[in-house]
């Protein structure tokens, strides 16, 4: 019986939705906000649960079980990315749209967080079936989601392939052309240069904006990056191009591991589409293992819980910035915090997506499209105004950069739901 509950406390502290409210509810008391904002702000407005039928290839039908949390829309509509992932729950949909509300708070945007997911596995599907299930999705949301609504992006095992076909039902149902009901798409469909590489971009940002508050040349240093899909691999490309030595990376399959550095564009040149190389080796080691080596700046940029109690003693990181949805427990945020390891929280860290994303929207609604290097640059600039936001407010009240970003990003949405009247 004390092994359950022990097993039970342990589910508890790493439940993805009970932990962010815990820091919604400190970020919002701190804030000197009544109690009736935590409840507004601790679940999504709407959660919508969809089924959708899909003839298989093999000419029988499936039916998939969808979601899409709309978190809160007192600020303007709601945006968030869509996975396919066997694991979707909807527990993990509502906290992600929660974390969505603070990004879009944190960088200064005018959305709220929303977040979809379907329960499926990618891997094991044909490319007719992807589509048909992209668009059965999008059927099934359509009266929901919208340019003024709702706009979805890409995520876990999604991309713009799935994106264009999602606005292409979309446009069809809407009978118009609605290039802004969705971001993520290709650039010919009406997507921004700098997107694809965009969350990677904003994590590499933040990286160099936490190394010169920690007097640490980003050239030369020693750089660990877990995960190796899209914004693991681009990270590490970006780390490696600025002179970096990226000395691990690892997949679901394991880790490698070269104090001098590793060929990261060899190792891009033979990662499969899932973003795996690792099973191409033999001397690799595990996660774990990874985590645990003497590093400069360690990066999560894989799943979730990936830091805990039982091992953020054994970080020997200077810096750790998430790449990854909730990589790092609450009790390892403190631990890392105490131990004077600077932590860069993953709504500040990868709110690079969600950034690119609004200006892809914003050029779909004008009509007129930036070049690159514009992209780049007002990513910077937003990106580095809201590090140094998050930090300054980190250090004025000698608190953990988590939640200095929780009361930076949930300020936004609280104050236009108060000046509404919900509250």
């Amino acid at each position: 019986m004390v092994a359950e509950n022990s097993a039970d406390s342990k589910n508890e502290k790493n439940d993805i939705l009970l932990s962010t409210q815990e820091v919604i509810k400190e970020a919002l008391d701190k804030l000197g906000y009544p109690n009736e904002a935590f409840e507004l702000m601790k679940e999504p407005m709407r959660m919508i649960t969809v089924r959708i039928p899909v003839r298989m290839d093999d000419g029988k039908t499936k039916v998939f079980t969808g979601y899409r949390a709309q978190h809160n829309d007192a600020i303007g509509p709601t945006k968030g990315g869509v996975r396919f992932h066997p694991n979707v729950t909807e527990k993990e949909v509502s906290a992600l749209s929660i974390w969505m509300t603070l990004k879009s708070g944190i960088v200064d945007l005018p959305y709220g967080g929303g977040k979809g997911g379907i329960i499926c596995d990618p891997r094991e599907m044909s490319f007719r079936e992807l589509e048909a299930l992209s668009r059965g999705y999008v059927r099934a949301l359509s009266q929901v989601v919208g340019p003024t609504k709702d706009i979805p992006a890409p995520d876990v095992f999604t991309n713009s392939q799935i994106m264009a076909w999602m606005m292409d039902e979309y446009s069809r149902i809407d009978e118009f052309n609605s290039p802004g009901f969705i971001t993520g798409k290709p650039i010919v469909l009406g997507g921004s240069h700098g997107r694809e590489s965009a969350t990677a971009k904003g994590v590499t940002i933040c990286i160099e904006e936490a190394a010169k508050k920690r007097g640490i040349s980003v050239k030369g240093a020693r750089v660990i990056v877990q995960g190796f899909g899209n914004a693991g691999s681009f990270l590490a490309k970006f780390m490696h191009d600025m002179g970096a030595k990226v000395i691990a990376i690892s997949d679901a399959e394991g880790a490698l591991h070269d104090p001098d550095g590793l060929d990261i564009d060899y190792l891009l040149d033979r990662r499969d589409s899932f973003g795996t190389v690792t099973n191409l080796f033999d001397d690799t080691i595990t996660n774990q293992e990874m985590l645990e080596l003497d590093t400069d700046i360690l990066v999560p940029a894989a799943v979730q819980n990936q830091i805990t109690e039982e091992n953020a003693h054994n970080i020997k990181a200077d810096i750790v910035v998430e790449a990854a949805n909730g990589p790092t427990t609450l009790e390892a945020t403190k631990i890392l915090t105490e131990r004077g390891i600077l932590l860069v929280p993953d709504v500040l860290a990868s709110s690079g997506g969600v950034t690119v994303s609004y200006f892809e929207w914003v050029q779909n609604n004008q009509g007129y499209y930036w070049k690159d290097e514009e992209v780049q640059e007002k990513l910077r600039e937003v990106l580095v105004r809201s590090f140094n936001n998050v930090y300054t407010t980190s250090q004025n009240r000698q608190i953990d950069m988590r939640l200095a970003a929780y009361m930076v990003g949930v300020r936004r949405a609280t104050e236009a739901a108060r000046y509404r009247g919900w509250i």
